[in-house]
């Protein structure tokens, strides 16, 4: 059972558990991943609600939403579960089945394509209206010796910012 929300309704929830760390859902044809994040924000563009996420190139994630239109966040209304975000924050999907590892509960999607997650119930699902990579000459320099310091080889781990439009919100019950 889903309860509709309005997605201005869930801003300052989203805000806060965003701050400890909330999910983003990929899917691609029956693989579902989920991932931790904590960089994202819920506002307003071209008039419609949208999310922003920020995903790094080297994410399975990011190889997974680059193949489809579709993402989910689900966001707890109280407590973080020390399991998820353990599996989900620090285990790529590409070695493990997240599913299986954290204990997820998946739950239809009304709209898109990826499933939100019962454990995790405030879903918004979002269709991407827009992407761009980051350019390393635009960030402040104290951000780039903070957050993107270059490795060994001289790569430097940067993100691409994807827009989704929220096509649906609710509470799984």
């Amino acid at each position: 059972m889903k309860k509709d929300i309005r997605a201005e309704q869930c801003s300052v929830t989203l805000t806060e558990m965003l701050k400890k760390g909330i999910l983003l859902n990929t899917k691609r044809g029956d693989k579902f991943n989920s991932m931790v994040i904590g960089w994202g924000n819920i506002g307003t563009l071209w008039g419609k609600s949208v999310f922003t996420v920020y995903v790094r190139d080297s994410r399975f994630t990011k190889e997974m939403i680059d193949d489809t239109e579709w993402f989910t966040i689900s966001c707890p209304l109280e407590k973080i579960d020390p399991l998820i975000q353990k599996v989900c924050g620090s285990k790529s999907g590409r070695d493990i089945d997240k599913v299986k590892e954290a204990g997820l509960t998946l739950e239809e999607p009304r709209t898109g394509t990826v499933p939100g997650i019962k454990e995790y119930p405030l879903t918004l699902e979002c269709r991407i209206v827009y992407r761009q990579k980051q350019e390393l000459d635009l960030i402040p320099g104290e951000v780039i010796n903070r957050m993107y310091m270059p490795d060994e080889t001289g790569f430097r781990d940067m993100h691409t910012m994807y827009i989704g439009e929220i096509k649906d919100a609710y509470i799984i019950e």
